[in-house]
């Protein structure tokens, strides 16, 4: 599969960079997402979960499809724009989530309401 960027938009309000792009993929399906993340990852120079593809079209009979993905310069700036379906669609929903969540190590008290209402049933 060969990939051409045939346009390239800096948009620093939303840090991220908007692309336009030509797969060609000539004896082969439509590319899957993954490999197009991929290699647009390579082509841009940033990490594949920065990259959303919003949308890939192939025309019938044709070994080439067009499509548009924005990279950001983070995951957590995605996540702040980009629309969920767009985040699961292009499997990042959740990877940052996973990241902030930290296990609790302290144990929860019960608060001193609770603790009266069992000495009174004790009595």
């Amino acid at each position: 599969m060969e990939l051409e960027i045939t346009e390239k938009k800096n948009n620093s309000l939303l840090k991220r960079t908007e692309v336009q792009f030509i797969a060609k993929h000539e004896n082969e399906g439509t590319p899957n997402r993954k490999l197009i993340r991929s290699e647009l990852a390579d082509a841009l120079n940033t990490k594949a979960e920065n990259i959303i593809l919003d949308s890939i079209t192939s025309s019938f009979g044709s070994y080439i499809s067009k499509g548009y993905a924005k990279a950001y310069t983070s995951l957590k700036h995605a996540q702040d724009v980009e629309r969920k379906f767009q985040l699961k669609r292009n499997k990042v929903e959740g990877k940052l989530k996973k990241k902030e969540e930290k296990p609790d190590t302290a144990e929860e008290k019960p608060s001193p309401a609770t603790e009266k209402s069992k000495d009174q049933e004790e009595k």
